[in-house]
């Protein structure tokens, strides 16, 4: 499962929209996050750390690193 993927995962479990995820970063981080730049970003590939941090703390998320070793 990609990044994409997982994030529209999430948005289901949390009954949220993109749109709605977007409004919400922009609320929080105060820079300007529209619903296409927000799918774009998924799309392509280019969603920046920070962008997700913010991401999984309106959802109410944290990201976990586990080994695999």
């Amino acid at each position: 499962m990609n990044c994409r993927e997982q994030i529209k995962y999430l948005l289901l479990q949390r009954c949220m929209t993109l749109t709605k995820l977007a409004e919400e970063m922009t609320k929080v981080s105060g820079k300007k996050m529209s619903q296409s730049l927000l799918s774009q970003k998924l799309a392509t590939g280019n969603l920046r750390y920070y962008e997700l941090q913010l991401i999984c703390k309106i959802l109410g998320f944290k990201i976990n690193f586990e080994s695999e070793i």
